[in-house]
């Protein structure tokens, strides 16, 4: 699906996408077991949002069994990158620069999260040098 086409998930699609993306392809009876150790959550809630979620194309669900199967049909990252380019357009006018001293900012990384970003900024640094 090009990635014009696909659609942004709201908030609570997000989480159940989070719980997909985890544990694989699941029942609304395993989705609502995950959610639920986190907020009070009702089973029918969640089955109605996974009914319009493969409505939209977030997920698909297996028909088969008795207990229908939903998996993502779309990565984790591949959502990731979409919700961020939404992001960067529309509240830091395309700076990427702004939109990490604003992540920074609001939570403080880690030693070793700055590293990484060190190492894969370095990285991004050599594939973006011209070829000699």
């Amino acid at each position: 699906m090009p990635r014009s086409n696909l659609p942004r998930p709201t908030q609570a699609e997000l989480e159940i996408l989070r719980v997909l993306w985890d544990r694989g392809p699941s029942t609304v009876r395993d989705v609502h077991t995950t959610l639920a150790k986190e907020r009070a959550i009702g089973y029918t809630t969640v089955l109605k949002f996974m009914q319009i979620m493969a409505e939209k194309g977030l997920v698909a669900r297996d028909e088969t069994e008795r207990a229908h199967v939903y998996k993502a049909k779309v990565a984790q990252e591949q959502t990731q990158r979409q919700l961020v380019r939404h992001l960067l357009e529309g509240a830091f006018g395309g700076s990427a620069t702004k939109l990490m001293m604003q992540a920074l900012a609001s939570k403080p990384a880690t030693a070793a999260e700055i590293a990484q970003m060190r190492k894969m900024l370095e990285e991004f640094d050599k594939r973006k040098e011209p070829q000699r």
